[in-house]
């Protein structure tokens, strides 16, 4: 054996030990153990090695490559659908658990008074929720209008115009509900969690883990 190939050989051993070292999931069998691989007159160049089934084999770890392609224009505008409807549930859902709670606790107390106490027991309390959401709810969007209805009704199992009706009247909660359809919208949407509002779903989901709601 030539002078030079035994330098090769020695090189290409300690290349295959510290790559062994850096990689521990190989370093199962001692490098002295293992033979060393046979040499061609034309291997000439040391290359990194781990060992795998107690055989020396060339590996190396190549750098990082950043590949970027333009979205798909039809991707795109699912991701802005997407990203505009989570927006509006984030912006929505802290107001809609708060009338929630406030409407619940209304039904509550209602249910257990006499019909001529409850109008005046409900106009007290509409104060309270004039006081806390009618200056924030003005600056909703149509868009975020539309989210925050469906989401009142998640929180208590009637749609607005139902709970519209409930406090103000047949004839009030008609009334909005002609205004709510020239704005493209509608009271009486209905909640399917599992259905058509699956997505606003899996977001107000995401926001109460994030909040552990």
């Amino acid at each position: 054996m030539t002078e030079k190939r035994k330098i090769f050989r020695i090189l290409f051993a300690v290349l295959a030990i510290v790559a062994v070292s850096i990689n521990p999931a190989h370093a199962q069998t001692a490098p002295d153990t293992i033979p060393l691989p046979l040499l061609g007159p034309n291997d000439t160049i040391p290359v990194p090695a781990q060992i795998v089934e107690n055989e020396y084999v060339p590996a190396q770890t190549l750098g990082w490559v950043w590949v970027q392609v333009p979205y798909p224009k039809h991707l795109l505008k699912r991701r802005q659908e997407w990203t505009r409807l989570r927006n509006a549930v984030y912006v929505c859902y802290p107001y809609a658990r708060r009338a929630g709670a406030i409407m619940n606790d209304i039904n509550a107390h209602i249910s257990q008074m006499p019909d001529k106490d409850k109008k005046t027991y409900i106009k007290s309390r509409e104060k309270e929720l004039k006081k806390q959401f009618a200056e924030p709810l003005s600056e909703l969007s149509i868009y975020q209008g539309k989210v925050l209805m469906k989401l009142i009704n998640r929180q208590t199992g009637n749609n607005c115009y139902e709970i519209i009706k409930e406090y103000k009247g047949g004839f009030t909660a008609r009334t909005w509900q002609t205004v709510a359809f020239l704005f493209g919208s509608n009271l009486k949407q209905p909640y399917d969690a599992q259905g058509d509002e699956r997505e606003i779903e899996s977001i107000v989901q995401e926001v109460e883990r994030m909040h552990r709601m």
